[in-house]
C-alpha cells in the first residue's frame, strides 16, 4: 500500500468519523471497489502535505460545494471537518455572505442553511 493511499484512508476516516479500516468498505458498498480505490488515491495527494494547510483546504472545499449546489449533505461534512480544522462559525458565516455575491444568493442560502444546521448541532441552538 502506498503512502498516498494510506494517507487518502487516513483523510476519509477523519472526515467519515469511521477507522481507517472501514474506508473501502464504505466506499465499495456505495459505489463500487474501483471507484473507492480512485477516491481514496485522489484524496491521499488532495489533503496530502503542501504549501495549503488543511484549514485553508477546508476552506476551498466548503467554497467549492457552495457553488457547486446540490451537495448539502457532503457540504454538511465538510463544514464539520472545516470546524475540526481551525476554521470559526465567524468565517464560515461571512463565507456564505461573501459568496452570495459571486455565485448567488440561492446556492449561498442553501449552502448558508448547511452552514447553520451544523453550527448549531456542534453548539446548540443560538
Amino acid at each position: 500500500m502506498s503512502d498516498r493511499y494510506e494517507r487518502g484512508l487516513a483523510a476519509y476516516a477523519s472526515q467519515f468519523g469511521i477507522d481507517e479500516s472501514e474506508v473501502e468498505a464504505w466506499f465499495e458498498e456505495r459505489f463500487g471497489r474501483r471507484f473507492g480505490a480512485e477516491a481514496i488515491n485522489a484524496a491521499g495527494g488532495a489533503w496530502g502535505d503542501g504549501a495549503l494547510s488543511l484549514r485553508d483546504r477546508s476552506l476551498v472545499v466548503v467554497t467549492a460545494l457552495i457553488a457547486l449546489g446540490g451537495v448539502e449533505q457532503r457540504l454538511g461534512r465538510h463544514v464539520q471537518w472545516a470546524l475540526e480544522h481551525g476554521l470559526t462559525p465567524e468565517e464560515l458565516e461571512e463565507l456564505v455572505a461573501f459568496l452570495a455575491v459571486y455565485v448567488g444568493y440561492p446556492r449561498a442560502s442553501m449552502g448558508g442553511a448547511v452552514v447553520r444546521e451544523e453550527l448549531e448541532r456542534r453548539s446548540g441552538p443560538a
